[in-house]
């Protein structure tokens, strides 16, 4: 893997991860059928459920992006927001957004996490049947790039769900095949590559977590799945439902089942099972984190911050309101493959600063905004996403 400046955007969506719901899993009910229950906060750190953000039961308030406007949804079919077979969840930390669609449908449903609006993007590019589980979108996670990324069991689709303004957009990228190393341990193939997840690492390439245990990595270049290994140290009969990567760059897997969670070490494919609730049947989990070599030591100021973090105008403010930051500090803006693309100096006048930023020549996509003392001290790493 290739290694970054700044090579993981960990813990840089906010000076106080620790008190954000950074962490979400998509939570069924107890039968041995697909059945969909809540989306739920998750404190990965002790295994504990948080806030239930949306239930089979909730009242769902639905805006057709196609429609603009208000819709109806029949709960008695495959296609509505509440819909019994769930297993794809992504959160977009941009917005707060939880990402989702039901399995046999090709609606794509945007869930506000703070107001409970839910947005239907209507689209004519999944092609997803109820009668056909090489269809099935099983996988869903938010991309170093800011874009949701899905894929169907079989690997036909690879979708894209980008937002354009405040309109989402959603494209096919193509058909993933098997790289040629993988031999018998196919990506297509339902015995050792269906079901399962995945995660982002910060070179925007995918880890597809199969529901076998088998991890395959998708460069989204090439439109390969190469096989990677097993997960060892979780039980036989462990079916892997849900991934996503924590606040220390490991993988968090949990099981429709009702299985425990299992931290897995994503270069040694070692799974460590998690202290914490049992009997969670989990069929997604979804986080802002991503995988990558190492993570990125991050100093903090609790007062010290950047906003916003999507930027549609091509501004940013940088606020200071405290006395341990002194003098002249130093802005600097990275791009995805570490190139050092702004520099900005800004002063610091008894603890306080309050300005605006014009982020000059900056085309639209994910940044590393980086603020350091005049010894070079990193004191905060975010990461922004400009957009058009």
């Amino acid at each position: 893997m290739k290694r970054h400046l700044f090579p993981l955007f960990l813990l840089l969506l906010g000076a106080n991860a620790s008190a954000q719901q950074d962490f979400f899993a998509l939570v069924g009910k107890d039968t041995p059928n697909i059945v969909f229950n809540d989306f739920r906060a998750i404190d990965v750190t002790n295994g504990t459920s948080g806030e239930k953000i949306f239930t089979s039961d909730s009242p769902a308030k639905v805006f057709s992006q196609a429609r603009n406007g208000t819709v109806t949804e029949d709960k008695n079919t495959y296609n509505n927001a509440q819909a019994v077979n769930m297993a794809t969840l992504a959160y977009d930390p941009f917005n707060n957004n939880l990402v989702y669609m039901p399995m046999f449908s090709s609606n794509i449903y945007v869930l506000n996490a703070k107001t409970k609006e839910i947005t239907l993007v209507d689209n004519t590019v999944a092609r997803v049947t109820s009668c056909d589980i090489n269809s099935h979108m099983v996988r869903m996670a938010t991309g170093y790039n800011g874009n949701i990324y899905a894929i169907n069991n079989a690997g036909t689709q690879f979708l894209q769900i980008s937002r354009k303004g405040n309109q989402y957009v959603v494209n096919d990228l193509g058909i993933i095949k098997d790289d040629a190393s993988n031999g018998k341990n196919s990506f297509t193939i339902i015995e050792t590559g269906f079901g399962g997840d995945m995660i982002a690492d910060a070179d925007n390439n995918f880890y597809v977590f199969s529901a076998a245990g088998n991890v395959f990595k998708v460069s989204t270049k090439e439109l390969k799945a190469k096989f990677i290994g097993k997960i060892t140290g979780i039980p036989e009969n462990y079916s892997v439902n849900g991934s996503a990567v924590n606040a220390k760059g490991n993988v968090v897997i949990a099981s429709a089942k009702g299985l425990p969670l299992y931290e897995v070490n994503l270069e040694t494919l070692q799974a460590k099972q998690m202290a914490g609730e049992q009997n969670l049947h989990i069929y997604d989990l979804a986080s802002k984190y991503f995988a990558n070599d190492k993570a990125v030591s991050n100093t903090t100021f609790a007062n010290l911050d950047i906003y916003p973090t999507r930027v549609d105008e091509h501004f940013i403010n940088v606020n200071v309101n405290d006395r341990n930051v002194k003098g002249n500090i130093k802005m600097n803006v990275f791009d995805l493959s570490g190139k050092n693309v702004m520099k900005q100096n800004l002063s610091v006048k008894e603890g306080s600063l309050n300005q605006q930023v014009y982020l000059k020549n900056l085309v639209s996509g994910a940044y590393l905004v980086s603020i350091t003392d005049e010894s070079g001290k990193i004191l905060l790493n975010k990461k922004i996403l400009v957009t058009e």
